[in-house]
This record gives structure tokens, C-alpha cells and sequence, in this order.
């Protein structure tokens, strides 16, 4: 070989060489990035660690919390507010009963008729309305015009208009999801609009009268006879198919639950009396806060980023409206880390761009590939041919945060069965505890919200949580029943189980 071919040889050589170190340069930087991409994914599944014991720690917390905020106003931040509701269906209600739902910038209209036994619906009809957008931030008077002039309509096309029927006496329940201060089983105090309407001449008013009123002024013979929220209705549907339904628990966009306590155990109403003996009590439970709850970096800033800070930490971590942005979160932190799913200046840094039900679909993948979610990184997030191994990464992400979601939901499920001693241990009530107590009843827990109906993972990971918390000896006594609408059909059933009469059943000291 001659001296230049030695030089092109060398040259050659020196080439690949350098070729193949930038390539091994690039695997190794590859792999440290992944490296600290996994480090990440360990740090947050050890943050959001739910082991048996800490759940049961929370169980605690929500009873201890329920017991304070009933023995004092402001006492917990769970506000046990009454709802006056003290006879739940029994399912001797017969006759047609109305219902209208306001809950956001759509209303609903509907009739039930009900047959007299016991989960005897003969009827169900429902309409439903938007809601003009300029009487979002208009007055009491035109917003509720409107819906009488629409319930109106319904009763007319029902009934067929005749002046016989348009006369006739009707019992209606009013499901209003805002935030409300309850007078009677009928009537409650708006104490702050949400959901985009602001209407500030009907804050600090009472809210059933403004329906009254407006139904009035249509000619048409109509009691309001309830004013209840979702989780009430829920309860009432419950009760309606089945006398061993205890509470009610919402799991939508938002989250809360209510349940059916001892008029003795409400010690902030000392010498409380109802008919029943019992009330329905709304816990507000998304404000519940615990120490022991699996807080997170990502939780905190989600917290501080909100509208709401230090407020609703307990919706906040199990609830539709924010699962998808905590899974957000962490891959955006990935994203700093690694290039793996692409320039944060993508859609991926829009706050709330990844919905829960975008979420749930991509969690619930069972396709080989994962094309699921190669399309939602493709076509939502903006990250195109992402590779087997981040598809992988994003489902671990999602089934880290909907386990922890789903089994924080069953520890404060058990924690209202505790509370009312159908836990198995005897629970905690106004002050004392009795052996009687202890003596399993069959418990029923109404449920109601898409994240639990249409999301199967947090559904499995909340039923296998109660039995878990409960022991399968407690929790073969224990069971969550779906009730399809209960906040409209069960409004209707609380205006058929309370009869007219002048103090609602219950007297306040």
C-alpha cells in the first residue's frame, strides 16, 4: 500500500470512528434522558402511593371531620350543610310529579309518573334546553321567566293544553347546582353564582320563591316543592329502588356526596326535630382536606394556578375536571427533561388541552400499537410518530393519577359508612359509641357521574379500593349501586315524598 493510500485509509478511519462516537454520544445522551424521564415517573408514583394503611388513615380523617363540621358551624371544611330533606321516597309516592334541573348553561324539563311500589316508574320524560347566553349575566327576573315560559311549553304539549289541565295542581322539584344556603326542603339562599352566569340582583336572595313566582305569573298551579341539589336527588333515587341506600356520591366534572344522618348527631342544631328522625346532610366534601392525603408538586401547583387556591384540595384530586391536567403536568416536566414528547411550546402546554374522558380513552387502550394514543399524541397534543416505549409512558402516567383518584374516592366512601357505624367498627356519632352499632346492615351507596359510569379503570380501582379498606367480610354488606339521572328524576321523587304542610316537617330551636 502506498503512502497515500495509507493517509486516505487513515483519514477513513478517523472518520468513522468520529461518526460512531457522535452515534454512541447520542445513544448515551438518549439514554441519560430517558433515565431522568423514568426517575421522574418513580418519583411521582411514589408521591401518589395509596397503601391501605394511609387510606385507612383518611377513612379516619372524613369521619373526625364530618363528626366537627356537625358540631359547629366553620368547625371542619367539611360544611355538613342541612338540607331539610328528612323523608327520602318510600316508594308508596303515586301520581305525575315534575322536575326542572338547572345546573349549568343547559336546563332540563321532565315528568315522572310513578305507580305507587316501590321502584314503580310508569313514566319518564325529559326535554332539554339551552339556555340563551345573554341571560347568563341578565336578571333573576328574565332567567326565570324564561324557564317558566319553557316548563310552560312542556306541561302544554303534555297534557295537551286544555284549561282544566293547565289549572290543575302540580308539585314540582327544582334541582339548583349552585352553591345554596337551604331554609326548607323548598327553599335556600343563593350564596354565589357559578358556572359562567353572573347574576347579581339574586345573590343573597332566596331562590325557590323566584321559581314560585315566576311559574305564577304563567297562570299555572305549581308548588315548588323541593329545592335539592345533585347528590340529594341522587339519594332519593337510591332510597326510591332500594330502602338500604345510605348516601349518594357524585363523580363527574366535579365531585360531592350526602348522606342520611341522625337528627341527634347534628349537634350545631341542638333539639333539631323532624319526622323521621333523620336528615339528608350535604357534606360539600370537595373542600375536604387531610395531612395524610398523597400531595404532590404537581398538585400543589395545580392549586395555586387555579381560580380557587387552597379551596376544593379534595376535588382537586379525584375529580373529572382536573385528572387530565395533573397528567398534563407531569409530561410537561418530561418534556423539560427530554425531547421525548416535543417542544413544550406545543399544544402540550395549554392548560386543560387533556380532558379526562381524552384521558380515560387513552388509559383504556387495548390495541397492540397503542393507536389510540399515537392519535391523541398526534392530532391533540401536536407530537407526532411518538414511539412505543412514550405511549407506554403516557398510560403509566394516567394509571398512576386515575389509582390514586379512584382509591382516595373509596377511602371517603368508607369514611361516611364509618361515620355512621356501617363500617364494621362502630363508627362515630354524637359522642358515643354503642355494641349495637356494630352489627353489620346491609349499606347501599347511590353513585352517580361519568368518571365513574364511562371510565371503567377508576371504577374497577375504586371497587377493588372499598373491599380492600373494608375487609371482604365487611364488604359483602357494602354496595355501590349506578343511578341513571338522579338529579332530575330524584328532585321529582323529593316533591312526592314531602307533602305540602307548613313547616316542612322540621322545627329548628
Amino acid at each position: 500500500m502506498g503512502r497515500a493510500a495509507v493517509i486516505v485509509a487513515a483519514v477513513a478511519a478517523a472518520a468513522a470512528c468520529a461518526a460512531a462516537g457522535v452515534v454512541v454520544g447520542r445513544r448515551v445522551r438518549s439514554r441519560r434522558k430517558w433515565g431522568r424521564v423514568l426517575r421522574i415517573l418513580k418519583e411521582f408514583e411514589e408521591g401518589c402511593d395509596t397503601p391501605v394503611g394511609r387510606l385507612k388513615q383518611v377513612v379516619d380523617a372524613v369521619a373526625v371531620e364530618m363528626h366537627a363540621g356537625l358540631a359547629s358551624e366553620g368547625g371542619s371544611k367539611l360544611r355538613m350543610l342541612l338540607t331539610f330533606v328528612d323523608n327520602l321516597p318510600s316508594g308508596k309516592e303515586k301520581g305525575t310529579y315534575y322536575a326542572l334541573d338547572l345546573g349549568g348553561t343547559y336546563f332540563r324539563v321532565m315528568r315522572v309518573q310513578l305507580g305507587g311500589q316501590r321502584s314503580s316508574i310508569l313514566a319518564h320524560d325529559v326535554e332539554r334546553y339551552p339556555i340563551p347566553e345573554h341571560l347568563l349575566t341578565s336578571s333573576s327576573e328574565d332567567l326565570f321567566d324564561f324557564i317558566a315560559s319553557v316548563f310552560k311549553q312542556f306541561v302544554e304539549r303534555d297534557e295537551n293544553g286544555s284549561e282544566r289541565s293547565l289549572g290543575k295542581r302540580r308539585d314540582l322539584g327544582f334541582t339548583f347546582s349552585f352553591p345554596v344556603k337551604q331554609t326548607s326542603v323548598s327553599s335556600g339562599i343563593l350564596m354565589k353564582w357559578t358556572k359562567g352566569f353572573v347574576i347579581e340582583d339574586m345573590v343573597g336572595k332566596e331562590v325557590g320563591e323566584y321559581l314560585q313566582e315566576a311559574l305564577m305569573k304563567k297562570g299555572l298551579n305549581v308548588r315548588v316543592a323541593a329545592l335539592v341539589n345533585d347528590t340529594v336527588g341522587t339519594l332519593a333515587l337510591g332510597h326510591y329502588h332500594d330502602a338500604d341506600t345510605v348516601a349518594a356520591v357524585i363523580f363527574g366534572t366535579g365531585t360531592n356526596a350526602c348522606y342520611l344522618e341522625r337528627t341527634d348527631a347534628i349537634i350545631k342544631c341542638q333539639g333539631l326535630l323532624t319526622t323521621s328522625g333523620g336528615m339528608v346532610v350535604n357534606m360539600e366534601w370537595g373542600n375536604f382536606w387531610s395531612s395524610h392525603l398523597p400531595r404532590t408538586t404537581y398538585d400543589v401547583e395545580l392549586d395555586a394556578d387555579s381560580p380557587n387556591p387552597n379551596d376544593q384540595g379534595f376535588e382537586k384530586m379525584i375529580s373529572g375536571m382536573y385528572l387530565g391536567e395533573i397528567v398534563r403536568r407531569v409530561i410537561v416536566r418530561m418534556s423539560l427533561e427530554s425531547d421525548i414528547f416535543g417542544a413544550v411550546f406545543s399544544k402540550l402546554s395549554t392548560p386543560f388541552i387533556l380532558r379526562t374522558p381524552i384521558m380515560a380513552a387513552l388509559h383504556e387502550d387495548n390495541s397492540p400499537d397503542l393507536a389510540e394514543v399515537a392519535r391523541v399524541l398526534k392530532d391533540i397534543l401536536e407530537v407526532p410518530d411518538a414511539p412505543m416505549k412514550v405511549r407506554k409512558l403516557l398510560v403509566n402516567v394516567c394509571d398512576v393519577v386515575t389509582r390514586r383518584a379512584a382509591r382516595l374516592a373509596a377511602a371517603g366512601i368508607v369514611g361516611i359508612l364509618k361515620k355512621i357505624g356501617r363500617d364494621g367498627s362502630g363508627g362515630i356519632t354524637s359522642g358515643r359509641s354503642s355494641r349495637a352499632d356494630t352489627k353489620m346492615r346491609r349499606s347501599v351507596v347511590a353513585v352517580e357521574g361519568g368518571l365513574y359510569t364511562n371510565y371503567s379503570m377508576f371504577r374497577n380501582y375504586l371497587n377493588e379500593s372499598v373491599v380492600e379498606i373494608l375487609g371482604e367480610e365487611v364488604a359483602q354488606h357494602v354496595t355501590l349501586k349506578v343511578m341513571d339521572d338522579g338529579s332530575g328524576i330524584g328532585a321529582a321523587l323529593v316533591a312526592a315524598s314531602n307533602p305540602s304542610r307548613d313547616a316542612d316537617g322540621v322545627q329548628i330551636p
